[in-house]
């Protein structure tokens, strides 16, 4: 069963990044005019970090089960709660608890830690 959380957390993780990064680019990217074109750019990969961060942490929490090691389990658990539920805490702050995203990340949060 913590396996199954595990996978679960994981393949969440991978398809809120996934989400994140497309409507990042489709939507919100489309719509706002950035100048220096710089500049653009580097809003544009600050916004695409969480999503890398988000599918490597996915892809951890998948492969963790296979890896034999609960020192190596728990670590890699910690280091994804941490991760998620500062991603969490960031957009139910910023929005007011108006945007669903920050519930998507705590549910990684605890599936993760169903899992430990």
């Amino acid at each position: 069963m913590r396996d199954l959380a595990l996978y679960a957390a994981g393949g969440l993780a991978i398809v809120i990044a996934i989400v994140h990064g497309v409507l990042g680019e489709a939507v919100i990217f489309k719509r706002v005019t950035v100048e220096p074109q710089s500049l653009r750019l580097l809003l544009r990969l600050v916004w695409q970090l969480p999503s890398v961060a988000w599918i490597a942490f996915g892809v951890l929490l998948i492969a963790t089960p296979s890896l034999g090691s609960e020192r190596a389990r728990l670590y890699i658990v910690a280091a994804a709660v941490v991760t998620f539920a500062a991603g969490a805490a960031g957009n139910a702050w910023a929005t007011g608890g108006q945007h669903f995203g920050w519930m998507l990340l705590a549910l990684v949060c605890g599936l993760a830690l169903a899992g430990r």
